[in-house]
């Protein structure tokens, strides 16, 4: 079987620090975070009153009324992400085989907002009954059926729920589809919308959120730094066509880059706390898949949650297998941790890292940890550097890692 080499075309976003790729990118070089106090009628109610939330996503600027009635926050962010990713692919959709072209899709909580209002609805209001289109709302694989309704692509079309790594094993796994000949493109990524009363509450009873920094709130995610308490919780959807090496050429598409390596284990030792052996074992498969050494890093976008024991153990496994000199960030200190889509978010971030020639920074590392030794870009983004090839990382409760690999081609 030939084995065909895949392209990144096309880019989709919104996210708290951006709903472009541009805006995304320049807001993290600037270190502009976009965690703040959440104005909800609820948040009175809530211990964690911060989160990474998009203050400007309109659901009517993009679907009329009774479209955008039937899809849940987290089907919209993923159906206007592809949209962008499509139409900066320069894909004519109308003139294209779409029994070609799927869509893989991560998202960890699903339709979170759609099940919240069901309850809400029987056990607050004692309603007898729920919204027709509860359940095609709230299903897990609603966004990514959404997606491909909309475009009207008949390719494969899956929905990962692995966590934290959802949208980084749907990019890999759609980069493989290729690869072996079974697509010729494919949408991936993921979508995240949870910012709802119960959810926040449930990662409450876990104490793994931060607490709010007093004196600046947008500053509570403190990825590698010795005042580090935690994650904070975010909200969005990123979404790249992944493409035929050859065909992208023969086309004249923008590349942004090549996905060379793709790694995925699990760690089957706890369902929440990570370990040294399992990340270091998807990192090493990554680097085997693309066929290079770890000196030929050039930047790694770290898992970086803020957690005392994910920064520790994630700095511990970069150092096992690629060694102390690469620069590594965490650009979850100012777009908060976007969960099924974190992945998807951060790999976006490794492509405008490869387009722009710069390296965001871990925002808010003002009290370095000794045991997180790494050069973590602190606090100021760096411009005109040599990037050739990435690394994003992304490890998740459940013990499913996703990481991926990318250069310029």
């Amino acid at each position: 079987m030939t084995i065909r080499r895949v392209a990144v075309t096309g880019i989709g976003i919104l996210s708290p620090v951006g709903n472009d790729r541009e805006t995304f990118f320049a807001n993290l070089m600037a270190g502009k975070s976009g965690i703040k106090r959440m104005e909800s009628d609820f948040v009175d109610a809530l211990d964690a009153k911060i989160a990474a939330w998009i203050p400007d996503f309109d659901p009517l600027a993009h679907f009329v009324k009774n479209k955008a009635a039937t899809m849940d926050r987290v089907t919209q962010f993923a159906v206007v992400a592809s949209q962008q990713a499509v139409a900066d692919a320069g894909l004519d959709l109308e003139n294209e085989d779409r029994e070609r072209i799927g869509v893989y899709l991560g998202t960890g909580m699903g339709g979170a907002a759609s099940i919240e209002e069901g309850y809400v609805r029987l056990y607050r209001d004692n309603a007898s009954r729920l919204k027709p289109f509860t359940v095609l709302m709230a299903m897990n694989n609603a966004a990514g059926a959404q997606v491909a309704l909309e475009l009207g692509l008949t390719g494969p079309d899956l929905t990962f729920c692995t966590a934290c790594s959802s949208s980084s094993v749907a990019i890999g796994e759609a980069t493989r589809q290729i690869r072996h000949g079974y697509t010729d493109v494919m949408l991936a990524g993921g979508a995240e919308a949870l910012l709802t009363f119960g959810t926040i509450k449930a990662w409450e009873a876990l104490r793994t959120l931060a607490t709010e920094d007093a004196e600046n709130p947008a500053a509570s995610c403190k990825p590698f730094s010795a005042d580090r308490s935690g994650l904070v919780l975010g909200e969005g959807a990123a979404m790249v066509v992944l493409e035929d090496m050859e065909r992208a050429v023969a086309r004249g598409a923008h590349i942004y880059a090549e996905i060379i390596g793709y790694g995925s284990s699990n760690d089957s030792a706890h369902i929440t706390q990570p370990s040294v052996e399992g990340q270091a074992r998807a990192m090493r498969r990554a680097l085997a898949d693309a066929g290079i050494t770890p000196d030929q890093l050039d930047y790694i976008n770290a898992h970086g949650t803020g957690t005392k024991l994910n920064d520790t153990t994630e700095t511990t496994a970069i150092k096992e297998v690629c060694g102390s000199d690469i620069p590594v960030s965490s650009t979850k200190s100012m777009h908060g941790h976007l969960m099924g889509a974190a992945g998807a978010v951060e790999f976006v971030a490794c492509m405008m890292a490869l387009e722009k020639q710069a390296l965001p920074p871990t925002a808010h590392l003002v009290q370095p940890d000794p045991e997180c030794d790494l050069d973590y870009v602190p606090n100021v983004g760096r411009n005109n550097v040599s990037v050739k090839t990435v690394m994003s990382n992304s490890f998740a409760f459940g013990g499913t890692s996703g990481v991926l690999i990318a250069r310029k081609p």
